[in-house]
């Protein structure tokens, strides 16, 4: 308890910046499930994905312990990029192959989530068997680089240092701390205006609350299914950017459980509600670090799920149960 006393600020402001991360990705899940009313367990591979993307662009730069900080800076930003891109990309790829099929058969959603559990396997794999992969093609040699140590942790090979900018208690805020958490409330805010004004929003509320009804209102649920995948594989690119720049180090299988936790977020908050995301990720972080310092921080996990079961004991529908389909204007 003294430590928790000791150290309040430092683990409030660290398990805010912590859950910031998994808020971003938590949208994707709570997105698909607010449309679909599927749960795209596949998701965190599309997160681990946009973080090795943040890697290779660094390896593509040639990019060392001596880059300068500008040079890092702008490496940062086309990283960015190249893992909203990218995360962008898997997230289209598993609406492609595990759920359009089902979907166009009219499956039971248990085939769905079977299917996306799967894919979540399969892309989880491929990454960490990309050496052999890429050995069959016999392009080892030219991606060595990119392909060696599959199933290793792979870092930044840039140390990016945090640096303080305001004392709060006795912690001191640091770059990195802002901007994990300026970031994931200002895109959070920039989706939800998004779904909330924009014609294609409608659209995905009006097919979220009703599909029948939207498809005889002449919008296309296909479409909107494609664009509901696509915001959630953004958002969990800059997520996974927001990662590397904090945790610094990813590898194939990086996805699980922070995808959990992002998951946990998700329900905590209202799953089917964007504002609910980012409630559930914040609460899900500052928890666990106030856990880690009162029972250790080996019960971090347990601490965050003892605390999603009590909320749903006393609220089933999360903090902010509002589903996507009823969101207002």
């Amino acid at each position: 308890m003294q430590f928790l006393f000791d150290h309040f600020f430092e683990l409030t402001i660290t398990g805010l910046a912590l859950g910031s991360i998994y808020a971003l990705v938590a949208l994707g899940y709570t997105m698909v499930y607010g449309v679909l009313q599927l749960i795209n367990f596949a998701h965190s591979e599309v997160f681990m994905y946009g973080t090795f993307a943040v890697v290779w662009v660094f390896y593509a730069f040639n990019a060392g312990p001596d880059t300068g900080t500008a040079t890092t800076i702008a490496l940062l930003i086309v990283a960015l990029v190249a893992a909203m891109l990218v995360s962008a990309g898997i997230a289209l790829l598993i609406e492609r192959v595990a759920y359009r099929p089902l979907l166009t058969r009219n499956s039971p959603k248990l085939m769905a989530l079977i299917s996306a559990i799967g894919a979540s396997f399969a892309l989880a794999e491929i990454m960490g068997l990309r050496d052999r992969i890429a050995k069959f093609f016999q392009l080892d040699g030219t991606l060595k680089e990119y392909v060696s140590g599959a199933r290793d942790n792979r870092s930044l090979p840039v140390s990016i240092s945090p640096e303080p900018v305001v004392k709060i208690g006795d912690y001191w805020v640091t770059t990195i701390d802002l901007l994990v958490i300026v970031s994931a409330i200002v895109m959070m805010f920039a989706l939800d205006r998004f779904v909330r004004r924009s014609r294609m929003g409608r659209g995905m509320r009006a097919v979220a609350q009703d599909p029948q009804s939207a498809a005889l209102m002449g919008v296309d649920a296909k479409r909107i299914y494609r664009i509901t995948f696509l915001l959630g594989g953004i958002m969990a690119g800059a997520a996974a950017t927001l990662y590397m720049i904090r945790i610094g180090t990813t590898r194939f299988d990086a996805g699980f459980t922070l995808g959990v936790k992002a998951f946990t977020a998700a329900v905590l908050g209202g799953i089917g509600n964007l504002r609910g995301a980012l409630v559930g990720g914040l609460i899900l972080g500052v928890a666990e670090n106030w856990g880690s310092a009162l029972i250790g921080t080996e019960w971090k996990d347990v601490v965050a799920f003892v605390l999603l079961v009590v909320i749903l004991l006393f609220r089933p529908t999360g903090l902010l149960g509002e589903s996507l389909g009823k969101a207002r204007a």
